[in-house]
């Protein structure tokens, strides 16, 4: 672009020297295209908002396919937020199978967006590289509703270095672990879901499903990028977003320890193992990208009433939950639902006024969780309740914003947000709680354990591969990959934290 400024103005210099000395000039103040760290500069008190001129934000999200009406839903949202604060959207919405590829080449390459959802497993990275813009005083300065509204320790556990680099998704913000089934197999099959507890209460019910449905049938479909969901809760990963280096929640020594060599990691990760081979998870399960719709059962964090939206969304008349770890408060449950802003994008004020709106106003949150009144879902009690007609609205309601001034879903508890809220309050706390590993002196190392532990997890954690015969191997070059300078670092970090 500078060679491109330099032509143009030596072609201005020979055509008319007064004029382009103005018109140079105002085209040096122009912000490139591609959002170059010089256009970050720029503060939204000088943008179009001054002018009239409605600014648009990139806000790039995770969800399924996206449907026919999904502009005119956007559309919809955008004439009441251009009314209500002078700001629009265009909402990206990257696939579940393809977002951890999608959103790493989006940081990388320095792609423009203003809004990015983020989480635990690339919040620190995306941090440190300066992918996102510190706003730890912008959102106490310009959005005061939204820094009062949401709690100070949930405040406190997105913080890195003691500064704000998102904004936190103020909902079931501890962690409640449930184990789902279709209701119908629990009937046929006699299943007991007040004495499943643990891995190996399941043993049994699902080989029965298995012997019954026959042998297409899996009990326990997954795909490559979950595994089975929560399988690392014990430990506290440090909000490094890399489960094989943990802390147990329950140490108070809070000793660092390699997770996959735990003996209680290894007899799950067997059992994982032999479901595998036994038929119970789909073959293909460590290579597909997303879930089929009306799965016979599934691991999930969630809350009460978080079936009735499960059943919409899957398609299953009823699904029976057991609730089976939790609530429990970490650095990496707070943070397993961010919004940051780019370091290089113009409106960030305007970013942070809109997240402002989703978390305080119902009619924009409902719009955002729901989709397009009418189509997707009908108001049954003003904003308070609704009912959803479609089952292909693609956004996840988690990414947005707070649980707290949703409507919730017809045939869920009418106190359902209330019961979140008291989870919260009930939950306990990780021995880490409030630590964050900063790993601003670990890049490397960093980046080169992630890229291994991405060989190898799915199908480690799909069950596909013997753990005895790959944790050895997967360790072995975690540590070439520099996973013992990670734990040296970690453990002293957490002992000066917590001196």
């Amino acid at each position: 672009m500078k060679r491109s400024l330099k032509l143009i103005s030596t072609l201005c210099i020979m055509m008319l020297l007064m004029s382009v000395l103005a018109a140079c000039g105002s085209k040096s103040n122009t912000p490139s295209a591609n959002n170059s760290p010089d256009a970050s500069t720029n503060t939204s008190t000088d943008t179009p908002t001054t002018s009239g001129e409605i600014p648009t934000l990139v806000w790039w999200t995770i969800g399924g396919q996206v449907p026919d009406n999904f502009e005119k839903a956007i559309e919809a949202m955008n004439e009441y937020t251009a009314e209500k604060i002078g700001v629009k959207i265009d909402i990206k919405v990257a696939s579940w199978g393809d977002w951890d590829t999608k959103i790493n080449t989006i940081v990388n390459t320095g792609e423009p967006f203003d809004i990015l959802f983020t989480n635990v497993s690339k919040y620190n990275q995306q941090v440190t590289i300066g992918a996102l813009a510190d706003i730890t005083d912008l959102v106490q300065s310009e959005t005061p509703e939204l820094y009062k509204f949401i709690p100070e320790k949930v405040w406190d556990g997105t913080r890195i270095g003691g500064k704000l680099y998102s904004v936190p998704t103020y909902k079931d913000s501890s962690l409640t672990q449930y184990w789902v089934f279709d209701h119908k197999y629990v009937e046929k099959y006699g299943i007991d879901l007040n004495n499943i507890k643990t891995l190996k209460d399941l043993d049994k019910p699902f080989h029965d499903m298995k012997a019954g449905e026959g042998k297409s049938f899996y009990p326990l479909p997954m795909t490559q990028g979950d595994g089975f969901n929560g399988f690392f809760n014990r430990y506290d990963d440090l909000a490094l977003g890399f489960p094989p280096i943990g802390v147990s929640v329950d140490d108070a020594s809070r000793k660092v320890v390699s997770v996959l060599e735990q003996q209680d990691v290894m007899d799950e990760l067997k059992i994982l193992h032999q479901w595998y081979k036994d038929g119970i998870i789909n073959p293909d399960a460590p290579t597909k990208p997303e879930a089929d719709k009306g799965r016979a059962f599934f691991s999930a964090q969630g809350f009460p009433g978080a079936d009735i939206t499960w059943q919409i969304n899957e398609g299953v008349e009823k699904y029976d939950m057991t609730q089976v770890y939790g609530p429990l408060y970490t650095t990496a449950t707070i943070q397993g639902s961010l919004n940051g802003i780019s370091a290089n994008s113009k409106y960030k004020k305007e970013a942070l006024k809109y997240l402002e709106l989703v978390n305080t106003d119902p009619k924009l949150r409902n719009m955002l969780a729901f989709g397009e009144e009418g189509v997707d879902y009908v108001k049954v009690d003003g904003e308070k309740v609704i009912e959803r007609i479609s089952d292909t609205w693609p956004l996840a309601g988690y990414t947005q914003g707070t649980f707290f001034n949703m409507a919730t879903t017809k045939g869920a508890p009418e106190d359902q947000w209330l019961q979140v809220q008291k989870l919260n309050e009930q939950a306990t706390a990780s021995s880490l709680l409030g630590f964050s590993l900063d790993t601003t002196n670990l890049t490397t190392e960093v980046a080169n354990v992630k890229a291994t532990w991405d060989k190898y997890r799915y199908e480690l954690l799909t069950g596909a591969s013997d753990p005895e015969k790959m944790v050895p191997q997967i360790i072995g070059e975690l540590k070439k990959a520099g996973m013992d300078t990670i734990m040296q670092a970690a453990q002293e970090q957490i002992d000066a934290f917590f001196k």
